[in-house]
């Protein structure tokens, strides 16, 4: 991985530089950061972007290449400083994977100040963006209750951002991407087949030759593909499918019209033709709602582009990198409608013994734990970085799909409700 030192904001280079000039730049700090509130019509984020950040930090170097950068508008001493940077403090953070709330302290950076406000913007970028999409993909792998999701966003993405997009999706509960880099860099499994151009590839003079295209496609990937219906016709697709392929077909597609009257139109035209095992794939436009209103229809997938990799209305989850703490006093922003809260937190959830959420606390660090009143209890932060290195074990991204699995079963009913609402639980804070 190249360097990642300049995916920042000069103003914290700015800052450096005048922190140095001071003395300011050594004393011992504490950045939290927190969403102060969900998206409109959300009631929980997921947390995703840790395992990116953590492996970005390790490659927050200050290269010549860099430096030559930074030089352009700061002094000899700070560039010095910058040759020889290496992150040495500690990070404490909510597991990748993990549900937030509003408040939830999800990341702890402390160190000294020269070392931690550097990581604002790099932290911020990932951990904004990955749990967007992934907040937005889990709202939509609830509202498929089980069926087969695919993501294939990367045309409605930033070409570098694509396989993160993938990557959160997957964390979230997707199955599959339709992204090669994805599949290369995180492991995600992959998915494709044709789009309608290989179908109209094979049209000439004397017609659209649609069964051509549809023959070609099984020798070359075999009879369990899904094959593209409603290039032209899609009754007469779903027949040319199933004389070409047999009842055997793995799939068809649909990618156009009204959805859930084309599922049960194709479905019952399939199970006539005694293609009772082949599924069907909708994509074109989708998003949680869309797919909720498709769950009583006979749709066995769902391919998700534009919707999710936009974050599904919200494409940044509005998360702030704050300092909370200095020399060990608390420090507060007071600013209207931007106030954060003072000191370095810890957070513990609670919930009944059936798994059930309850509530989040989130109280000093220094303190004791708060009284629990007989629910269970657990804790939140866990060490990331230790001394500037990753600490061992941390999470798979594997680890972390379950992570999301196992807390979206634990949120009230009223929690997986896709109308706007308060969050699923409340956060308490406790001074």
């Amino acid at each position: 991985m190249r360097s990642t030192a300049l995916l920042t904001d000069q103003y914290e280079l700015t800052m450096l530089a005048a922190a140095l000039g001071d003395g300011s730049a050594h004393r011992r700090c504490t950045f939290e950061v927190f969403a102060r509130r969900l998206p409109n019509g959300r009631r929980y984020g997921v947390v995703a972007g840790t395992g990116r950040l953590v492996d970005a930090l390790a490659h927050f170097r200050f290269e010549e290449s860099e430096l030559a950068v930074a030089a352009g508008f700061l002094d000899s001493k700070t560039i010095d400083w910058l040759r020889d940077y290496r992150f040495t403090g500690d990070i404490d953070g909510y597991p990748e994977g993990e549900l937030y709330f509003p408040g939830s302290p999800i990341l702890s950076v402390r160190g000294s100040f020269a070392e931690c406000v550097l990581l604002e913007t790099l932290a911020l970028s990932i951990l904004n963006h990955d749990s967007a999409i992934a907040s937005a993909a889990a709202r939509m792998v609830s509202a498929a209750d089980g069926r087969r999701m695919i993501e294939m966003g990367s045309r409605r993405a930033h070409e570098l951002a694509a396989p993160s997009c993938s990557r959160a999706a997957y964390l979230a509960g997707f199955d599959a991407t339709s992204n090669l880099e994805a599949v290369r860099r995180f492991g995600v499994p992959g998915a494709g087949t044709s789009a309608h151009a290989f179908t109209l590839l094979h049209s000439a003079a004397d017609g659209a030759h649609e069964a051509a295209a549809f023959r070609s496609q099984i020798e070359s990937l075999g009879i369990g593909t899904t094959l593209l219906v409603d290039t032209f016709d899609i009754t007469q697709g779903v027949a040319t499918a199933i004389e070409i392929a047999g009842p055997e077909l793995g799939g068809v597609r649909i990618d156009s019209g009204d959805l859930g009257v084309l599922a049960r139109q194709v479905r019952d035209q399939l199970d006539g033709l005694g293609a009772t095992k082949t599924r069907i794939v909708v994509s074109g436009d989708l998003d949680e709602y869309a797919i909720a209103a498709l769950r009583a229809e006979p749709v066995d997938a769902y391919g998700v582009g534009t919707s999710l990799v936009t974050g599904s209305g919200a494409p940044t989850a509005g998360m702030v990198y704050k300092l909370v703490e200095v020399d060990g006093l608390p420090v507060a922003k007071r600013s209207s409608h931007k106030e954060s809260r003072g000191g370095t937190k810890k957070a513990i959830r609670l919930s009944r013994r059936t798994g059930t959420l309850v509530e989040e606390i989130v109280y000093p660090a220094a303190g004791n734990q708060p009284a629990t009143n007989g629910f269970e209890v657990r804790e939140l932060l866990t060490p990331l970085v230790r001394g500037g290195e990753p600490v061992d074990g941390l999470p798979t991204l594997a680890d972390s799909r379950k992570l999301v699995a196992r807390g979206l079963v634990s949120l009230p009913w009223e929690g997986l409700k896709l109308s706007a609402g308060e969050p699923a639980i409340p956060t308490t804070f406790v001074n």
